[in-house]
Parts: C-alpha cells; structure tokens; sequence
C-alpha cells in the first residue's frame, strides 16, 4: 500500500465545528489531495445546508491511525468493529452496531455504516489503514440508524449502497426521525454533520458480488428482525454476517415478525456455513450455536404471549411478565423486552 493522503476538513453548523474526514473514490499524493480539497469541500458544503468550512488540510493515512475504528481481523482480509454493548444515550457515541469490511484482490466491500458520520468516519480510516483498493461496496443490513447513518462517508469514497429492495423505502419515511432522534440522544456535535442517504442497488432474493478472488452472496428474507434483512456469506472463509437476525449479549429487537424470524432462524440453522458475525455481541460465533440463543428467546416469547392471549390477558396486562424468566440470559433487557411483547402480542392476536 502506497503512501495517500486524506482531506481533512473543519465543518461548522452555526458556531460548533468539528472535523471531518472527506472521502475521494481514489487514493491521492499529497499534491493531489493540496490540489483537490477547495472542490470537495465546496461539493460538500453544498450537499449540506447551513454548514460552513472553517479550513482544510491534507494529512497522511499513516498518521489517522489514532482516529481509525478498532477491528479484529477474523480471517485473511475480513475485519469485524464491534460495537459496545451498551444502549444509545446522552455521554455516549452511540457505536453499539457490529460493523466491518471484506478485501478482495481488486475492491473492499464494508458492511454497515454506524450510527453518525463519525463513526462511518472511523471505520472509513480503519479500511485505509489496510488497504488503498477502491470501496466499492457498502452492504446495509438493514434500516436501523445505528446501522445506517454513517452510509454518506462510504457514499463519498465511491462505493454503491447496497441492501434490500425493500430497504430504500424504509429508510426514505424514516430518516427525519432518525437524526432528530440521535441529535436529542448524543448530542449536536456527536452526530455533527451526520445526513441520511439512500441505498442506490438492491437485491431480492440472492446477489453475488466479486471483490476479486473473493465473492460475497447477499440474500434478503422474508420479514423477519426487519422487512428488509439482508446477509453477506464470505464463501472465502465460510463466515455469514448476520446484521440484526443475530443478537448475542444485548438482547434481541423485535420490529418486524416473531414468527418470521423464528422460521428464518429455523432455515438458516440447517445451512452449512463455519461461522456467525451478529448485528450486536462482541464475538464471532461458531454456526449454527450462534443462532440459538435469539431463536431460543423468540420462541419463548411467542410461547407467553400465545399464552397469555388464551387466557385472555389485555396488553398492558401481559406486558408486564411476559418474558419476564428470561432477564437474566440478556443485557438491556428492560429496555427492549416490553417493546418487543408489545409486537408480538399485536401479531399474535390475529393467528
């Protein structure tokens, strides 16, 4: 990997400024980088109403190790950031998601973006710190903001977002909300130049993507953790990436289908791939174990929540134990579990 340089540029919204990292789809000397940054500055300025720049500089790869996201490489070329197991609230940066990226022998594929440009930011840096192969994927799992919202910075580096034919729509009624959301969450300079952007290729059903001597099948599934999930399997090393179908540690979200997701956990189960990377657990689980502690908690779920309708419990009364044996095998799980009866009770009803 040969010497390149990032722009590096102070971006203000009224009187906070922070600096960011501006990507350009190809690796540049440091006279190309000086030569190039007034274009990209004003270019991103202009995508992003109400910001100004308060100066630029051009600084070497080698020397952003320090704002790099951390990555364990799990085999040859393949690195997983894994978010903290910790919920999204004020004082924190809200890097919660399991992220990471794939290097063939001619391109870089990255899997999901993080919760704000920053993050995206960090992870961008940790790509560079490996390789100057063009980024010419980014896989979005799925629609959640703390998978989603660092998607410009990969957008900027060249790459196609990628994800669910389903996901586009999801994202677009969503994305006031979500930055409203995190700004009230993180605060204004965490999620500091942060903006929402759309998927621009899809897949419905299986899509193979070659990075060169490495090819990734993405598949999407019926409604499951979301109506738009999607997995990458690394055939190189026989490693599937879950997104959100996988919790481990940080007990699962349900937003889509218990019966669903249980069934595509069923089918997946019985698949022939060596390991798992969950959407949230700081670990690589072998296959099919992985799998079995969401499943096991899902089904769980729906085994009280049928119950409780048999015996004719109202919602705001069964909420408040379903689930309730299962605290212990979960973190955050106050937080979630009464979300996630509440879905299942409304689907459940009409069976």
């Amino acid at each position: 990997m040969t010497s390149f340089f990032e722009i590096i540029a102070s971006l203000c919204l009224g009187t906070l400024c922070v600096d960011h990292v501006l990507p350009v789809s190809q690796p540049m000397t440091q006279a190309q980088c000086e030569a190039s940054a007034p274009e990209v500055v004003d270019r991103w300025l202009t995508a992003h109403e109400g910001y100004s720049s308060d100066g630029k500089t051009c600084v070497a790869v080698t020397e952003l190790q320090g704002k790099a996201a951390e990555v364990t490489e799990i085999s040859p070329g393949q690195f997983v950031h894994f978010g903290a197991v910790e919920d999204i609230r004020p004082g924190t940066l809200g890097d919660v998601a399991n992220t990471g990226f794939i290097i063939g022998t001619d391109a870089v594929a990255v899997i999901d973006a993080g919760t704000t440009r920053l993050i995206g930011e960090a992870l961008y840096l940790a790509v560079r710190q490996q390789t100057d192969l063009p980024i010419r994927w980014l896989i979005l799992t799925h629609m959640h903001p703390d998978h989603i919202l660092g998607s410009e910075v990969f957008q900027e580096a060249g790459a196609s977002l990628i994800g669910s034919d389903r996901l586009k729509t999801a994202i677009a009624i969503r994305a006031e909300s979500y930055v409203a959301n995190f700004k009230r969450l993180l605060g204004d300079a965490v999620v500091h130049g942060t903006k929402v952007v759309l998927p621009d290729a899809s897949v419905d059903g299986t899509r193979d993507i070659d990075l060169g001597d490495r090819v990734l099948t993405l598949a999407t599934y019926p409604t499951a953790h979301t109506n738009n999930d999607v997995t990458a399997l690394d055939h190189k090393s026989n490693t599937i990436w879950m997104g959100d179908l996988v919790f481990l540690q940080h007990v699962p979200a349900l937003d889509g289908s218990v019966n669903g997701w249980i069934s595509v956990l069923e089918d997946m189960a019985k698949s022939s791939v060596a390991k798992i990377v969950p959407g949230h657990g700081r670990l690589v689980a072998l296959h099919p174990d992985g799998l079995l502690p969401t499943r096991d908690y899902l089904k769980a779920l729906r085994q009280e929540v049928r119950a409780a309708l048999k015996h004719g419990e109202s919602l705001q009364t069964a909420i408040r134990h379903v689930g309730k044996d299962l605290q212990s095998d979960w973190q955050f799980f106050d937080a979630f579990n009464a979300r996630n009866a509440t879905n299942a009770y409304i689907e459940l009803e009409w069976e």
